[in-house]
C-alpha cells in the first residue's frame, strides 16, 4: 500500500508533468464487501461500503482526441493513446481501467474529448478492495463533470460496469461501483443488484466498542481471470437448468430439489449463491435491530461457504480468518472476489493489537510473506476535491 498524495501534491505533480493545470481532481474510495460474495451478477443482494482509503485523479481535457495516462505508482512512464482507436481494445496494466470508461461512454453514444490524467490511489491493488473500480469511478466522476454528460450515479455503475465487461474483459456485476459511487460515511450499502435500489444501513463499529480490521494476503488477484468467469458460468447453467431467470428467484427452500437436477460442483456454487443472500437480508436485519455485534456468526458463515461451496478461497485467506477468530475475532471471512486479496475481521477493540499480532505471527510460521493489517470505516463516496 502506498502513501497517497495530498491536493495540492497532486495539482502540483500534475503541472509537472504535463505542463498546465488539471481542470479538476475527483476522488473515488474502494469498498469493503461486508457481505454478499458473487450475488450480484445472480441479481442478488449485497452489503459493501466505501472505505477511507481511494484513487484519486487529476484531469485535463485536451483540444484534440490524444489521452495521455500517467500514475504515481510503478515505473512506467506517460501512456499514450487515442480515443479514435479505443474499439481495438488494447491497452495494459492500470491503463485499461480509464480507457475502458472512455469506450464505455462512447458506446453510449457520448463523444469523449482526449485528456490529461494523473491517477493516484492508496487503495492496496490486487487485494479484492476494488482499487480497479475506484480508478474507474473516479475517471467517470471526472468525464461527467468535465464534458456535461448530465449521468446519474446508477448510470454511471452502469457505464463502469460495462468497462469492465466488455473493455477489460472481466465478467463483473455491479456491487462495486455501486459502493463507490453511492456510499455515504458511516454505513454499508444495501444494494438489490436488479433494480439497483440502495437502502444505507449504519454501521457504527466503533461506537459497538468494535474495529473491523482488513488483513491483505499479498496474493494478488485479478476478476479477468479464469476463475471468477468459471463460477460466474455456473451459476448461469444453475439459473438455465432451474428455469429461473437468475439465482435471486431461488429460495433456500428450493435447493433439496435443484440437488436433485444439478450437478454435484454447479449444486454447490448455486448453495453458496442461495445462503449468501439470505445471509446478507439476516445481516441487514441484525444491524438494524441488535447492531454490529451480533454479525458475526454470519461472518463466518459466508467465509466457509465460500470457501467450500464456491471453492474461491486459498490457504493464505483460510489462515487469516481461522487465525483471527482464535484470537478474538467474533467474526472474520475473505471479502472480494477471492483467489487471493483480503479478508475481513470484526474485533473487539480491545483484542485488535492481539489479532494483529497473531496474524503476522502466523503467515510468519507459514513462511507467506507479511500481510499489510489496516482498519476500515465506512466512507463516503465519489466526489470532486478541486
Amino acid at each position: 500500500m502506498t502513501d497517497s498524495l495530498d491536493t495540492a501534491e497532486l495539482a502540483a505533480r500534475f503541472r509537472a508533468v504535463f505542463g498546465a493545470a488539471p481542470d479538476g481532481i475527483w476522488q473515488a474510495p474502494g469498498r469493503v464487501n461486508l457481505i454478499g460474495e458473487h450475488t450480484d451478477y445472480n441479481d442478488g443482494f449485497v452489503l459493501p461500503f466505501a472505505i477511507d482509503k481511494a484513487a484519486r485523479v487529476a484531469v485535463r481535457i485536451r483540444p484534440d482526441s490524444t489521452v495521455r495516462m500517467l500514475s504515481t505508482f510503478g515505473n512506467q512512464g506517460i501512456t499514450t493513446a487515442d480515443t479514435a482507436s479505443l474499439h481495438r481494445k488494447r491497452a495494459k496494466g492500470w491503463t485499461k481501467y480509464p480507457l475502458g470508461v472512455i469506450w464505455a461512454l462512447q458506446q453510449r453514444g457520448l463523444a469523449v474529448p482526449g485528456d490529461d490524467l494523473l491517477v493516484d490511489s492508496d487503495v492496496p491493488r490486487g487485494a479484492g478492495l476494488s482499487s480497479s473500480h475506484a480508478i474507474e469511478c473516479a475517471v467517470i466522476s471526472a468525464l461527467n463533470d468535465l464534458t456535461g454528460a448530465g449521468l446519474g450515479a446508477e448510470d454511471m455503475v452502469l457505464a463502469t460496469q460495462q468497462a469492465e465487461n466488455g473493455f477489460v474483459g472481466a465478467p463483473t456485476g455491479i456491487m462495486d461501483q455501486s459502493a463507490s459511487l453511492r456510499a455515504v460515511a458511516g454505513h454499508a450499502v444495501f444494494l438489490d443488484c436488479r433494480d439497483q435500489s440502495i437502502r444505507l444501513i449504519p454501521f457504527d463499529a466503533r461506537g459497538a466498542g468494535l474495529v473491523l480490521l482488513a488483513i491483505d494476503t499479498r496474493v494478488s488477484h485479478s476478476h479477468a481471470d479464469g476463475g471468477y468467469a468459471s463460477r460466474r458460468q455456473s451459476c448461469e447453467l444453475g439459473a438455465d437448468v432451474l428455469g429461473v431467470g437468475a439465482l435471486r428467484d431461488v429460495g433456500l427452500d428450493d435447493l433439496t430439489e435443484a440437488g436433485g437436477l444439478l450437478d454435484p460442483e454447479t449444486f454447490r456454487r448455486v448453495r453458496h449463491v442461495v445462503t449468501e443472500n439470505d445471509r446478507v437480508l439476516r445481516t441487514v436485519e441484525l444491524l438494524e435491530t441488535a447492531g454490529p455485534g451480533a454479525i458475526g456468526p454470519l461472518l463466518d458463515a459466508s467465509h466457509a461457504s465460500m470457501r467450500d461451496d464456491f471453492e474461491i478461497s486459498c490457504a493464505e485467506l483460510d489462515l487469516a480468518v481461522d487465525t483471527a477468530r482464535a484470537a478474538g475475532a467474533i467474526g472474520a471471512r475473505m471479502t472480494g472476489g477471492g483467489f487471493g486479496g483480503a479478508a475481513i475481521a470484526l474485533v473487539p477493540v480491545g483484542s485488535e493489537p492481539r489479532v494483529r499480532d497473531a496474524v503476522a505471527a502466523a503467515f510468519a510460521r507459514a513462511g507467506y510473506a507479511a500481510p499489510d493489517i489496516f482498519s476500515v470505516r465506512p466512507a463516503a463516496g465519489a466526489i470532486r476535491l478541486a
